[in-house]
């Protein structure tokens, strides 16, 4: 069992940047891969972006790519979104989820455990 607990949401302007944190549960977090989702108003949940286990390969969605860096500290058993030039169509909730020896999926099918999410509002 894995518990992940999001937190860094908050109001920001156009342009300006967030970090999003994921505090997963378990003594096992290298052996996840971890996504970030995210789910605007009236919309469906989309990928965002996505680290596998070991080597760390990242993978992004093609509306966050060069402004959205995903990264994983597995001696801290976190993983961080940082969001730079953020836009106010970037507002959304935002959830980590942990699949267990994935490549970095953009499917939610991949991913077992899901955080409660954390609200993230660009304002223009």
């Amino acid at each position: 069992q894995v518990q992940l607990v999001e937190s860094g949401g908050g109001l920001v302007q156009a342009g300006g940047s967030l970090r999003l944190s994921c505090a997963a549960s378990g003594r096992t977090f290298s052996s996840y891969a971890m996504g970030w989702f995210r789910r605007a108003p009236g919309k469906e949940r989309e990928f965002a972006a996505a680290i596998s286990w070991g080597i760390g390969r990242t993978y992004y969605a093609d509306s966050v790519k060069g402004r959205f860096t995903i990264s994983r500290d597995n001696a801290k058993n976190t993983v961080y979104l940082q969001m730079n030039s953020l836009k106010p169509e970037d507002t959304a909730v935002y959830y980590c989820a942990a699949g267990y020896r994935g490549g970095g999926s953009s499917s939610s099918y991949a991913y077992e455990y899901w955080g409660q999410g954390t609200q993230v509002t660009v304002s223009s």
